[in-house]
Protein backbone atom coordinates (compact mmCIF):
# COMPACT_ATOMS: atom_id res chain seq x y z
CA UNK A 1 0.00 0.00 0.00
CA UNK A 2 1.44 3.33 -0.76
CA UNK A 3 0.64 6.64 0.01
CA UNK A 4 2.81 9.01 -2.32
CA UNK A 5 4.89 12.06 -1.10
CA UNK A 6 3.65 15.55 -1.13
CA UNK A 7 3.18 17.75 -3.74
CA UNK A 8 1.97 20.51 -5.64
CA UNK A 9 -1.74 19.83 -5.69
CA UNK A 10 -1.88 21.91 -9.38
CA UNK A 11 1.20 21.16 -10.94
CA UNK A 12 0.34 18.35 -13.00
CA UNK A 13 -0.13 20.79 -16.10
CA UNK A 14 3.32 21.53 -15.94
CA UNK A 15 4.00 18.40 -17.89
CA UNK A 16 7.47 17.07 -18.86
CA UNK A 17 8.49 17.74 -22.44
CA UNK A 18 6.25 15.45 -24.77
CA UNK A 19 8.58 13.48 -27.68
CA UNK A 20 7.81 10.03 -29.20
CA UNK A 21 10.17 7.81 -30.90
CA UNK A 22 10.25 7.84 -34.30
CA UNK A 23 7.38 5.28 -35.70
CA UNK A 24 6.16 4.50 -32.66
CA UNK A 25 2.18 5.23 -32.07
CA UNK A 26 1.08 7.41 -29.41
CA UNK A 27 0.30 5.46 -26.29
CA UNK A 28 -3.77 5.08 -25.83
CA UNK A 29 -5.76 5.49 -22.65
CA UNK A 30 -9.26 4.53 -21.99
CA UNK A 31 -11.37 5.13 -18.95
CA UNK A 32 -14.82 3.32 -18.06
CA UNK A 33 -17.53 4.85 -15.86
CA UNK A 34 -20.86 3.47 -15.79
CA UNK A 35 -22.41 6.23 -15.17
CA UNK A 36 -25.97 5.51 -13.63
CA UNK A 37 -26.53 8.30 -11.38
CA UNK A 38 -26.01 11.65 -11.39
CA UNK A 39 -22.44 13.03 -13.45
CA UNK A 40 -20.04 12.74 -10.58
CA UNK A 41 -18.73 9.67 -12.65
CA UNK A 42 -18.15 11.67 -16.06
CA UNK A 43 -16.83 14.87 -14.46
CA UNK A 44 -14.05 12.42 -12.38
CA UNK A 45 -12.83 10.89 -15.90
CA UNK A 46 -12.85 13.75 -17.52
CA UNK A 47 -10.65 15.49 -15.06
CA UNK A 48 -8.25 12.76 -14.88
CA UNK A 49 -8.12 12.73 -18.88
CA UNK A 50 -6.80 16.07 -18.57
CA UNK A 51 -4.02 14.60 -16.03
CA UNK A 52 -2.75 11.76 -18.10
CA UNK A 53 -2.88 13.54 -21.50
CA UNK A 54 -0.65 16.34 -19.47
CA UNK A 55 2.05 13.09 -18.40
CA UNK A 56 4.80 13.29 -21.08
CA UNK A 57 3.69 10.55 -23.41
CA UNK A 58 1.07 12.98 -25.73
CA UNK A 59 -1.78 9.88 -24.62
CA UNK A 60 -4.93 9.41 -26.26
CA UNK A 61 -7.90 8.90 -24.30
CA UNK A 62 -11.15 7.27 -24.83
CA UNK A 63 -13.61 8.09 -22.25
CA UNK A 64 -16.25 4.98 -22.01
CA UNK A 65 -19.29 6.80 -21.12
CA UNK A 66 -22.32 5.16 -19.89
CA UNK A 67 -24.98 8.60 -20.13
CA UNK A 68 -25.92 10.80 -23.09
CA UNK A 69 -25.27 13.87 -21.27
CA UNK A 70 -21.60 13.02 -22.16
CA UNK A 71 -22.05 15.13 -25.37
CA UNK A 72 -22.57 18.03 -23.84
CA UNK A 73 -19.25 17.83 -22.13
CA UNK A 74 -16.61 20.22 -23.74
CA UNK A 75 -13.49 17.12 -24.33
CA UNK A 76 -9.72 18.40 -23.90
CA UNK A 77 -7.58 17.96 -26.85
CA UNK A 78 -6.56 14.73 -27.77
CA UNK A 79 -9.68 12.85 -26.12
CA UNK A 80 -12.94 11.13 -27.52
CA UNK A 81 -15.78 9.66 -25.69
CA UNK A 82 -17.91 6.61 -26.67
CA UNK A 83 -21.21 6.99 -24.95
CA UNK A 84 -23.22 3.87 -24.39
CA UNK A 85 -26.87 3.72 -24.13
CA UNK A 86 -27.71 4.13 -20.37
CA UNK A 87 -28.83 2.47 -17.45
CA UNK A 88 -30.85 4.12 -14.42
CA UNK A 89 -30.45 3.27 -10.83
CA UNK A 90 -33.93 2.65 -9.15
CA UNK A 91 -34.20 3.93 -5.30
CA UNK A 92 -34.13 0.07 -4.88
CA UNK A 93 -30.50 -0.12 -6.10
CA UNK A 94 -31.72 -2.12 -9.02
CA UNK A 95 -31.14 -1.07 -12.88
CA UNK A 96 -33.22 -0.56 -15.83
CA UNK A 97 -32.94 0.86 -19.24
CA UNK A 98 -33.12 4.63 -18.92
CA UNK A 99 -34.80 5.30 -22.51
CA UNK A 100 -35.32 2.53 -24.36
CA UNK A 101 -38.01 -0.16 -23.70
CA UNK A 102 -35.80 -3.47 -23.19
CA UNK A 103 -34.97 -5.63 -20.67
CA UNK A 104 -31.51 -4.71 -18.68
CA UNK A 105 -30.11 -8.05 -19.82
CA UNK A 106 -30.24 -7.22 -23.43
CA UNK A 107 -29.40 -3.82 -22.72
CA UNK A 108 -26.20 -5.57 -20.65
CA UNK A 109 -25.26 -7.57 -23.78
CA UNK A 110 -25.12 -4.51 -26.25
CA UNK A 111 -23.06 -2.13 -23.68
CA UNK A 112 -21.31 -5.24 -23.25
CA UNK A 113 -20.58 -5.97 -26.94
CA UNK A 114 -19.99 -2.30 -27.66
CA UNK A 115 -17.30 -2.15 -25.09
CA UNK A 116 -15.21 -5.18 -26.37
CA UNK A 117 -14.99 -3.84 -30.12
CA UNK A 118 -14.25 -0.55 -28.95
CA UNK A 119 -10.87 -1.87 -26.86
CA UNK A 120 -10.13 -4.67 -29.12
CA UNK A 121 -10.39 -1.74 -32.04
CA UNK A 122 -8.44 1.26 -30.01
CA UNK A 123 -6.21 -1.26 -28.58
CA UNK A 124 -5.31 0.67 -24.79
CA UNK A 125 -1.94 0.47 -23.34
CA UNK A 126 -3.62 1.38 -20.00
CA UNK A 127 -7.22 0.99 -18.99
CA UNK A 128 -9.06 2.83 -15.73
CA UNK A 129 -12.16 1.39 -14.67
CA UNK A 130 -13.93 3.79 -12.66
CA UNK A 131 -15.50 2.13 -9.37
CA UNK A 132 -17.15 -1.30 -10.09
CA UNK A 133 -14.17 -4.14 -11.06
CA UNK A 134 -16.59 -6.12 -13.30
CA UNK A 135 -18.74 -3.04 -14.68
CA UNK A 136 -22.10 -2.64 -14.12
CA UNK A 137 -24.13 -5.60 -13.99
CA UNK A 138 -21.15 -7.55 -15.40
CA UNK A 139 -20.45 -6.10 -18.58
CA UNK A 140 -16.75 -5.60 -18.44
CA UNK A 141 -16.28 -9.19 -18.09
CA UNK A 142 -15.80 -10.07 -22.04
CA UNK A 143 -13.27 -7.09 -22.01
CA UNK A 144 -11.18 -8.07 -19.14
CA UNK A 145 -10.79 -11.71 -20.22
CA UNK A 146 -9.50 -10.15 -23.73
CA UNK A 147 -7.35 -8.08 -22.14
CA UNK A 148 -5.72 -10.34 -20.16
CA UNK A 149 -4.98 -12.71 -22.79
CA UNK A 150 -3.61 -10.19 -24.89
CA UNK A 151 -0.84 -8.85 -21.81
CA UNK A 152 -0.57 -5.58 -23.47
CA UNK A 153 -2.76 -3.47 -21.16
CA UNK A 154 -2.42 -2.51 -17.62
CA UNK A 155 -5.47 -2.28 -16.18
CA UNK A 156 -6.26 0.03 -12.84
CA UNK A 157 -9.47 0.48 -10.43
CA UNK A 158 -9.88 3.87 -9.46
CA UNK A 159 -12.00 3.88 -6.32
CA UNK A 160 -13.49 7.24 -4.80
CA UNK A 161 -12.31 7.46 -1.04
CA UNK A 162 -16.03 5.56 0.55
CA UNK A 163 -18.39 3.07 -1.30
CA UNK A 164 -20.66 2.03 1.58
CA UNK A 165 -20.48 0.41 5.14
CA UNK A 166 -17.46 -1.50 5.40
CA UNK A 167 -19.62 -4.91 5.93
CA UNK A 168 -22.36 -4.36 3.22
CA UNK A 169 -19.56 -3.36 1.00
CA UNK A 170 -17.47 -6.62 2.01
CA UNK A 171 -21.02 -8.80 1.61
CA UNK A 172 -21.45 -7.01 -1.82
CA UNK A 173 -18.05 -7.55 -3.35
CA UNK A 174 -18.17 -11.08 -2.01
CA UNK A 175 -21.43 -11.61 -4.17
CA UNK A 176 -20.29 -9.39 -6.87
CA UNK A 177 -16.81 -11.29 -6.92
CA UNK A 178 -14.97 -8.18 -7.27
CA UNK A 179 -12.11 -9.28 -5.11
CA UNK A 180 -11.72 -12.31 -7.64
CA UNK A 181 -11.50 -10.09 -10.11
CA UNK A 182 -8.67 -7.50 -8.93
CA UNK A 183 -6.98 -10.73 -8.15
CA UNK A 184 -7.58 -12.05 -11.78
CA UNK A 185 -7.18 -8.68 -14.12
CA UNK A 186 -6.17 -5.79 -12.09
CA UNK A 187 -2.57 -4.18 -11.84
CA UNK A 188 -3.19 -1.10 -9.72
CA UNK A 189 -6.11 0.16 -7.24
CA UNK A 190 -5.38 4.29 -7.55
CA UNK A 191 -7.46 4.95 -4.55
CA UNK A 192 -8.92 9.14 -5.30
CA UNK A 193 -8.87 9.74 -1.28
CA UNK A 194 -6.26 10.69 1.70
CA UNK A 195 -5.90 7.95 4.08
CA UNK A 196 -5.88 10.12 6.99
CA UNK A 197 -10.10 11.23 6.17
CA UNK A 198 -10.72 7.71 5.22
CA UNK A 199 -8.61 4.34 5.42
CA UNK A 200 -10.53 2.50 2.63
CA UNK A 201 -8.40 -0.02 2.17
CA UNK A 202 -8.20 -1.20 5.54
CA UNK A 203 -11.99 -0.45 6.44
CA UNK A 204 -13.09 -2.42 3.31
CA UNK A 205 -10.52 -5.41 4.13
CA UNK A 206 -8.41 -6.03 0.78
CA UNK A 207 -6.10 -8.25 2.80
CA UNK A 208 -2.21 -7.97 2.40
CA UNK A 209 -2.06 -9.16 -1.39
CA UNK A 210 -4.44 -6.42 -2.81
CA UNK A 211 -3.14 -3.94 -0.20
CA UNK A 212 0.15 -4.16 -2.05
CA UNK A 213 -1.53 -2.91 -5.32
CA UNK A 214 -3.33 -0.23 -3.84
CA UNK A 215 -1.98 3.85 -4.01
CA UNK A 216 -3.62 6.79 -2.38
CA UNK A 217 -3.30 9.40 -4.84
CA UNK A 218 -4.86 11.97 -2.55
CA UNK A 219 -8.22 13.80 -3.04
CA UNK A 220 -8.78 15.52 -6.91
CA UNK A 221 -8.31 19.32 -6.68
CA UNK A 222 -11.30 20.56 -8.76
CA UNK A 223 -9.54 24.09 -9.02
CA UNK A 224 -8.11 22.15 -12.08
CA UNK A 225 -10.99 22.61 -13.95
CA UNK A 226 -11.16 26.35 -13.53
CA UNK A 227 -8.97 27.28 -16.55
CA UNK A 228 -8.97 29.66 -19.93
CA UNK A 229 -10.52 26.82 -21.94
CA UNK A 230 -13.29 26.43 -19.39
CA UNK A 231 -14.01 28.73 -17.48
CA UNK A 232 -17.34 27.36 -16.22
CA UNK A 233 -20.58 29.12 -15.79
CA UNK A 234 -20.50 32.70 -15.94
CA UNK A 235 -23.56 33.47 -12.84
CA UNK A 236 -24.53 37.10 -15.11
CA UNK A 237 -25.56 34.74 -17.87
CA UNK A 238 -26.94 32.24 -15.50
CA UNK A 239 -28.68 34.89 -13.44
CA UNK A 240 -29.84 37.01 -15.86
CA UNK A 241 -27.45 39.61 -15.45
CA UNK A 242 -27.70 39.94 -11.39
CA UNK A 243 -24.80 40.84 -10.32
CA UNK A 244 -25.74 39.96 -6.47
CA UNK A 245 -23.50 37.75 -4.90
CA UNK A 246 -25.24 34.37 -4.60
CA UNK A 247 -25.63 30.83 -2.63
CA UNK A 248 -25.50 27.75 -5.10
CA UNK A 249 -27.66 24.76 -4.80
CA UNK A 250 -26.74 21.61 -6.95
CA UNK A 251 -27.74 17.93 -7.09
CA UNK A 252 -25.90 16.45 -9.48
CA UNK A 253 -28.10 14.18 -12.14
CA UNK A 254 -31.64 15.10 -9.96
CA UNK A 255 -32.83 12.04 -10.31
CA UNK A 256 -32.60 11.64 -5.97
CA UNK A 257 -32.64 15.12 -5.01
CA UNK A 258 -36.12 16.72 -5.30
CA UNK A 259 -36.60 16.82 -1.01
CA UNK A 260 -33.12 19.08 -0.94
CA UNK A 261 -33.99 21.43 -4.27
CA UNK A 262 -37.72 21.63 -2.46
CA UNK A 263 -36.12 22.87 0.78
CA UNK A 264 -34.25 25.42 -1.03
CA UNK A 265 -36.56 26.93 -3.61
CA UNK A 266 -38.43 27.98 -0.56
CA UNK A 267 -35.96 29.16 1.91
CA UNK A 268 -35.29 32.56 2.36
CA UNK A 269 -32.49 34.08 0.28
CA UNK A 270 -29.54 35.39 2.75
CA UNK A 271 -30.01 39.72 2.59
CA UNK A 272 -29.15 40.75 -0.69
CA UNK A 273 -28.19 37.86 -1.57
CA UNK A 274 -29.87 35.13 -4.77
CA UNK A 275 -29.72 31.92 -5.23
CA UNK A 276 -28.94 29.30 -7.77
CA UNK A 277 -30.32 26.13 -7.73
CA UNK A 278 -29.11 23.40 -10.51
CA UNK A 279 -32.02 20.68 -10.09
CA UNK A 280 -30.12 18.36 -12.71
CA UNK A 281 -31.47 16.11 -16.33
CA UNK A 282 -32.47 13.26 -14.58
CA UNK A 283 -34.97 14.48 -12.03
CA UNK A 284 -38.95 13.40 -13.04
CA UNK A 285 -40.47 16.01 -14.91
CA UNK A 286 -43.36 15.92 -12.14
CA UNK A 287 -40.34 17.03 -9.76
CA UNK A 288 -39.04 19.72 -12.27
CA UNK A 289 -42.80 21.22 -12.66
CA UNK A 290 -43.11 21.97 -8.82
CA UNK A 291 -39.86 23.31 -8.23
CA UNK A 292 -40.18 25.60 -11.07
CA UNK A 293 -43.62 26.29 -9.84
CA UNK A 294 -41.95 27.08 -5.85
CA UNK A 295 -39.62 29.69 -7.28
CA UNK A 296 -42.06 31.60 -9.78
CA UNK A 297 -42.50 34.77 -8.87
CA UNK A 298 -39.32 35.08 -6.98
CA UNK A 299 -36.66 37.80 -7.96
CA UNK A 300 -33.73 36.26 -5.90
CA UNK A 301 -33.91 32.66 -6.88
CA UNK A 302 -32.80 31.33 -10.31
CA UNK A 303 -33.39 27.82 -11.19
CA UNK A 304 -31.52 26.01 -14.14
CA UNK A 305 -31.56 22.08 -14.98
CA UNK A 306 -28.13 21.81 -16.50
CA UNK A 307 -24.80 23.17 -16.33
CA UNK A 308 -22.02 21.53 -18.22
CA UNK A 309 -19.18 22.99 -15.75
CA UNK A 310 -20.48 24.19 -12.80
CA UNK A 311 -17.30 24.78 -10.93
CA UNK A 312 -17.14 28.57 -11.75
CA UNK A 313 -20.06 28.97 -10.32
CA UNK A 314 -18.96 27.15 -6.95
CA UNK A 315 -15.55 28.82 -7.15
CA UNK A 316 -17.31 32.12 -7.01
CA UNK A 317 -20.68 31.14 -4.51
CA UNK A 318 -20.50 32.68 -1.29
CA UNK A 319 -22.02 29.32 -0.08
CA UNK A 320 -22.67 25.96 -0.83
CA UNK A 321 -25.91 23.52 -0.79
CA UNK A 322 -25.41 20.04 -2.20
CA UNK A 323 -26.03 16.33 -1.63
CA UNK A 324 -22.37 14.66 -0.39
CA UNK A 325 -21.47 12.79 -3.46
CA UNK A 326 -17.60 13.01 -3.98
CA UNK A 327 -16.90 15.16 -6.71
CA UNK A 328 -19.23 17.63 -5.10
CA UNK A 329 -17.20 16.80 -1.54
CA UNK A 330 -14.50 17.71 -3.86
CA UNK A 331 -15.07 21.23 -4.53
CA UNK A 332 -16.00 21.42 -0.97
CA UNK A 333 -12.70 20.43 0.15
CA UNK A 334 -10.93 22.41 -2.92
CA UNK A 335 -12.52 25.87 -2.75
CA UNK A 336 -12.95 25.84 0.99
CA UNK A 337 -16.42 28.08 0.53
CA UNK A 338 -19.24 27.82 3.62
CA UNK A 339 -20.38 24.48 2.75
CA UNK A 340 -23.74 22.31 3.99
CA UNK A 341 -24.28 19.33 2.75
CA UNK A 342 -27.35 17.00 3.22
CA UNK A 343 -26.48 13.54 2.21
CA UNK A 344 -28.01 10.57 0.57
CA UNK A 345 -28.74 7.99 3.19
CA UNK A 346 -30.50 5.47 0.77
CA UNK A 347 -29.54 2.96 -0.33
CA UNK A 348 -26.03 3.58 0.40
CA UNK A 349 -25.15 5.08 3.39
CA UNK A 350 -21.55 6.35 1.42
CA UNK A 351 -22.70 10.20 1.80
CA UNK A 352 -23.71 10.14 5.08
CA UNK A 353 -20.19 8.79 6.50
CA UNK A 354 -18.27 11.24 3.75
CA UNK A 355 -20.81 13.95 5.26
CA UNK A 356 -20.26 13.15 8.65
CA UNK A 357 -16.44 13.23 8.55
CA UNK A 358 -16.34 16.46 6.29
CA UNK A 359 -18.36 17.81 9.41
CA UNK A 360 -15.87 16.81 11.89
CA UNK A 361 -12.72 18.16 9.84
CA UNK A 362 -14.35 21.39 9.70
CA UNK A 363 -14.81 21.44 6.58
CA UNK A 364 -19.15 21.91 5.94
CA UNK A 365 -22.14 20.90 8.50
CA UNK A 366 -24.13 19.03 7.74
CA UNK A 367 -28.29 18.59 8.03
CA UNK A 368 -29.43 15.01 8.00
CA UNK A 369 -32.14 14.63 5.45
CA UNK A 370 -34.24 13.55 7.68
CA UNK A 371 -34.09 17.29 9.44
CA UNK A 372 -34.14 19.07 6.17
CA UNK A 373 -36.62 22.29 5.92
CA UNK A 374 -36.85 25.01 3.90
CA UNK A 375 -36.38 27.07 7.63
CA UNK A 376 -33.69 25.23 8.30
CA UNK A 377 -31.73 25.88 5.02
CA UNK A 378 -32.53 29.81 4.98
CA UNK A 379 -31.41 29.72 8.78
CA UNK A 380 -28.35 28.19 7.87
CA UNK A 381 -27.68 30.45 5.04
CA UNK A 382 -28.11 33.11 7.25
CA UNK A 383 -25.58 32.57 9.07
CA UNK A 384 -23.11 31.02 6.51
CA UNK A 385 -22.84 34.47 4.43
CA UNK A 386 -22.50 38.00 5.23
CA UNK A 387 -23.97 40.40 2.22
CA UNK A 388 -21.31 41.62 -0.05
CA UNK A 389 -18.74 39.59 1.87
CA UNK A 390 -18.22 37.64 -1.71
CA UNK A 391 -19.33 38.88 -5.45
CA UNK A 392 -19.17 37.25 -8.90
CA UNK A 393 -15.63 37.06 -9.93
CA UNK A 394 -14.11 37.56 -6.32
CA UNK A 395 -11.05 35.73 -5.35
CA UNK A 396 -11.89 32.47 -3.94
CA UNK A 397 -10.90 31.70 -0.20
CA UNK A 398 -8.99 28.32 -0.76
CA UNK A 399 -9.04 24.91 0.50
CA UNK A 400 -9.46 24.43 4.38
CA UNK A 401 -5.40 24.39 5.54
CA UNK A 402 -4.69 20.75 6.26
CA UNK A 403 -8.43 19.23 6.14
CA UNK A 404 -6.54 16.78 3.28
CA UNK A 405 -4.55 15.89 0.64
CA UNK A 406 -5.41 17.23 -2.52
CA UNK A 407 -2.52 15.87 -4.23
CA UNK A 408 -4.50 13.01 -6.48
CA UNK A 409 -3.94 14.69 -10.08
CA UNK A 410 -0.09 15.40 -10.16
CA UNK A 411 0.07 11.65 -8.48
CA UNK A 412 -2.34 10.55 -11.46
CA UNK A 413 0.15 12.26 -14.21
CA UNK A 414 3.12 10.88 -12.45
CA UNK A 415 1.57 7.16 -12.38
CA UNK A 416 0.11 7.20 -15.82
CA UNK A 417 3.72 8.83 -17.05
CA UNK A 418 5.51 5.49 -15.37
CA UNK A 419 2.85 2.97 -16.89
CA UNK A 420 2.84 4.34 -20.48
CA UNK A 421 6.37 4.27 -20.90
CA UNK A 422 8.07 2.11 -23.58
CA UNK A 423 8.21 -1.12 -22.20
CA UNK A 424 10.60 -3.55 -23.75
CA UNK A 425 8.70 -7.08 -25.43
CA UNK A 426 5.39 -5.51 -25.78
CA UNK A 427 3.74 -7.53 -28.14
CA UNK A 428 1.33 -5.37 -30.75
CA UNK A 429 -1.47 -8.09 -30.03
CA UNK A 430 -4.91 -7.34 -30.58
CA UNK A 431 -7.27 -7.78 -28.01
Amino acid sequence: MTKMSPVDPLSYRAAMPRSQAPGRRAPRVVLYSHDTLGFGHLRRNMLLASAIRDCGHAPEVLLVAGMREAGAFTLPQGVDCLTLPAYAKATDGTYHARDLGIGVDALCDMRAATIRAAVKNFQPDLMIVDNVPRGAQYELGPTLQALKRSGRTRIVLGLRDIIDRPAVMRQQWLRQRNFEALHDYYDGIWIYGDPDFFPTAEEYGLGPDLARRVTYTGYLDQRARVSAEAPGADPLEVTGGDRRPFVLCQVGGGRDGMALCTAFAGAPMPPGHQGILITGTQMAPEAQARIAALARGRSDLTVVDFVAEPVGLARRAAALVAMCGYNTACEMMSFGRPSLVVPRVRPRTEQLIRAERMRDRGIADMIHPDSLSAPALGDWLAVAVTPGAVTPGAATRGPVPGAVDLGGLSRVTAMAARMLAPRKGRLPQSA
